[in-house]
């Protein structure tokens, strides 16, 4: 079985808490890790360890290099145009930070809408809720289902070529639900808009 193959990768996974196998679902919070990454990282700290793009000395080049070596494999993984297109950051939250303050005020103007939904996680509603006060674009929510999905028809009817920038998750750490991330992409492209996807919870 293939759930049991993967569970074996996690040596946490060995764990057992109150008995029980350790079942672990905080994985928007902290994603636990596989073995190969673990030996990746204790490989790195005990014969590579060093600034990257920081020194001329040997460290330093070796961490630079495997650092570069991660990013190209990235860029690879999810069909990059550039290496340049790949940003490693702390996580989600700097991620959402850096593109709503480095990238949305230079496209967004007043009036503009940001589209988001009411289940998105805090860091992905007060970033565009800064920008939108910054650039005097317009925050909008979209409706949910009674399901709590994102209401896709009712989405593709609100957006028009004032949607510049949307962003949802791809699925919601509140409601547990998936979102339909290539329609949503298809809807925001057709207007001409930006689409930015968290995709921590997923």
């Amino acid at each position: 079985m293939i759930s049991k193959t993967i569970r074996e990768d996690f040596p946490i996974l060995k764990r057992e808490v109150n008995d029980e196998v350790l079942v672990y679902l905080d994985n928007a919070a902290t994603t636990q890790k596989p073995r190969p990454v673990v030996e990746a990282v204790e490989k790195f700290y005990a014969t590579h360890n060093a600034n990257i793009h920081r020194g001329v000395h040997t460290l330093a080049q070796e961490a630079t290099d495997l650092y570069e070596a991660s990013r190209t494999k990235v860029a690879k993984f999810i069909n990059a145009s550039s290496t340049k297109e790949v940003l490693f950051t702390r996580g989600t939250t700097t991620s959402l930070n850096w593109v709503a303050q480095g990238f949305a005020p230079n496209r967004l103007q007043e009036g503009d809408e940001i589209w988001i939904s009411p289940a998105e996680h805090h860091s992905n509603v007060v970033p565009w809720q800064q920008v939108a006060k910054q650039t005097g674009a317009v925050l909008r929510y979209f409706s949910l289902t009674k399901e709590g999905e994102l209401d896709l028809e009712a989405a593709e009817s609100s957006l028009t070529e004032k949607a510049k920038i949307v962003s949802v998750n791809h699925a919601s750490n509140v409601l547990g639900t998936v979102t339909d991330v290539k329609r949503v992409a298809e809807m925001v492209h057709a207007v001409g808009g930006i689409l930015v996807v968290d995709g921590a919870q997923a």
